[in-house]
């Protein structure tokens, strides 16, 4: 179920766990009952229940990052009254691990464990351009390799490669209601000891806020506490 990131039928778990249905069956009754393991009531699919969710959330917060992260993240949302949040890579996506809700957002909120696109939020952007050639390309051959999921905005690899320049020229990636309607988004890198991207700090507030001026210096703040964190973790010089 972890390798297949999507509920799957009977047939092909037991098929994956190279064993019996009936055998793979009962392991999921149990699974089931104990939540790790959820039963779609329509289609009778199965995917990791809520008990798998909190077991990955409690190992994510058991890192030393997040723990570093969390002042940074709560200075830059009392700064600029916008939500903070971390994001991490894996072979999904950026997966949303802490966060700090702001007064402006109002009723929304970001879910930790939220898998955000790679090419269509700030988030991934930032990640894409600081990443190594050969793992950027293998991920943008998987990403549109993929059918269209439920992205509001679907930008062209071209586009997506055109714009990786930008955003290693200027620290930051910005995105303007791609993921949630009304909403603008400015990401920057979080570097570690080796100098590496090893996570992404992003601040998303209404559009009609984050613009122009604000949106400049909400940015800045933005890096000075990616830079922070990063000094943090041990980045050289």
């Amino acid at each position: 179920l972890l390798d297949a990131q999507r509920p799957m039928p009977l047939r092909d778990i037991a098929a994956a766990s190279d064993m019996a249905a009936s055998k793979a069956h009962l392991y999921l009754t149990s699974f089931v009952r104990e939540g790790m393991v959820y039963q779609d009531e329509e289609t009778s699919h199965y995917g990791l229940g809520p008990f798998a969710v909190r077991l990955g959330l409690s190992a994510i917060r058991q890192l030393s990052i997040v723990d570093k992260a969390r002042p940074y993240l709560q200075e830059l949302s009392d700064v600029t009254g916008c939500g903070a949040y971390l994001s991490l890579l894996n072979d999904t996506g950026p997966s949303i691990v802490t966060k700090v809700d702001g007064f402006r957002n109002g009723a929304l909120s970001v879910r930790l464990g939220f898998v955000l696109p790679l090419t269509t939020s700030a988030t991934g952007h930032v990640f894409l351009a600081h990443l190594p050639e050969a793992r950027q390309k293998e991920l943008l051959d998987k990403t549109y390799t993929q059918p269209i999921d439920n992205e509001r905005v679907r930008l062209t690899r071209e586009e997506v490669e055109t714009y990786l320049p930008k955003v290693l020229e200027q620290g930051h990636a910005s995105t303007f209601s791609n993921i949630n309607a009304n909403f603008a988004a400015a990401a920057a890198p979080v570097f570690d000891h080796t100098g590496g991207i090893a996570a992404a700090m992003t601040v998303l507030g209404p559009d009609r806020h984050l613009h122009g001026k604000v949106l400049k210096e909400s940015v800045k703040t933005l890096k000075d506490a990616a830079a922070g964190l990063s000094e943090a973790l041990g980045q050289p010089g």
